[in-house]
């Protein structure tokens, strides 16, 4: 059986044509959606998404591509554009119920989270990104020999075709790379849980890779035409990062304050999964967001 978290209620919401999400809700209170990252389900905010519902409504969902969610075949950039992937999420909520939301997410999750928020400004009433630059800062930033670090993002950034039969000739062992090298506690990632991250990866290469090359296309032209007309976050931003910058030489924080005035920004000693090595210090940060 493929886990769940425990005492969510599972449901199937259709998001666009041809498109539906699978997402996992529980509790009540003010909402909050969490989203989830590479190579991940929804599963991994299990622990934080069990202590936020004592008082919030949290929702869980497969992005679309990832995990128990549809997977539309790639048909241009704006298939999995952020934008596109930002408004599945809106249409979710408002499916269920809420017009206006929270939204925390990590690594990809957390992009997704970042287009929502700058295109939906009156529906995103909190933001948390885990793990991440704003596309178009994450490219500028990657050069020289310490951006091996993000060989996958290159692979992926191919046209169609080569990347995704390289990583279907091995996908285990290719998800199965970052599930290791990104944690620090591999306590944190039980067997079961990534067994079931590396199934759902599995059944879903072709619409993962169309989601890591939108992020070197139109996600970059999305950004830049942000920035370039001087939009911003309106609503309170928090930010946890490993320490990133130290190690390729650029200033996380500051980079991040140039989108969001209203900005937390933290580091973390944990690795890349923290909402699942640290999720009560991520609860916790969550809650202090949702606070402001």
């Amino acid at each position: 059986m493929t886990p769940a978290i425990a005492g969510f209620d599972y449901r199937r919401v259709l998001v666009a044509d041809g498109v539906s999400l699978n997402a996992a809700v529980a509790g009540s209170g003010t909402p909050i959606v969490l989203l989830h990252g590479f190579p991940q389900t929804h599963l991994m905010w299990r622990h934080v998404a069990a202590d936020l519902a004592a008082d919030h409504t949290v929702i869980c969902p497969d992005l679309r591509g990832y995990g128990a969610s549809d997977k539309p075949a790639e048909s241009g950039g704006a298939t999995y554009a952020k934008r596109t992937m930002a408004a599945d999420i809106v249409a979710l909520a408002r499916a269920l119920g809420h017009e206006r939301f929270a939204l925390a997410g990590h690594d990809r999750g957390a992009l997704v989270a970042f287009r929502a928020a700058l295109d939906h400004p009156e529906t995103i009433t909190h933001l948390a990104a885990l793990d991440v630059l704003p596309t178009l800062d994450m490219w500028e930033v990657m050069r020289g020999t310490s951006a091996a670090v993000g060989f996958h993002l290159y692979l992926m950034a191919q046209p169609p075709g080569l990347p995704e039969q390289m990583i279907a000739a091995c996908p285990d062992a290719f998800f199965g790379h970052f599930l290791d090298i990104w944690t620090n506690d591999p306590r944190a990632i039980p067997a079961d849980v990534r067994a079931a991250y590396l199934d759902a990866c599995r059944d879903a290469v072709p619409s993962i890779v169309a989601d890591y090359r939108a992020s070197a296309g139109i996600d970059v032209d999305h950004d830049r035409a942000d920035r370039d007309a001087g939009h911003r976050l309106r609503m309170p931003v928090t930010v946890l990062q490993q320490d990133w910058g130290a190690a390729l030489g650029f200033d996380a924080a500051a980079l991040w304050s140039a989108w969001a005035p209203d900005l937390r920004h933290g580091t973390v000693t944990c690795g890349h999964f923290m909402a699942e090595e640290a999720p009560a210090d991520i609860a916790r940060t969550l809650r202090d967001l949702l606070a402001r």
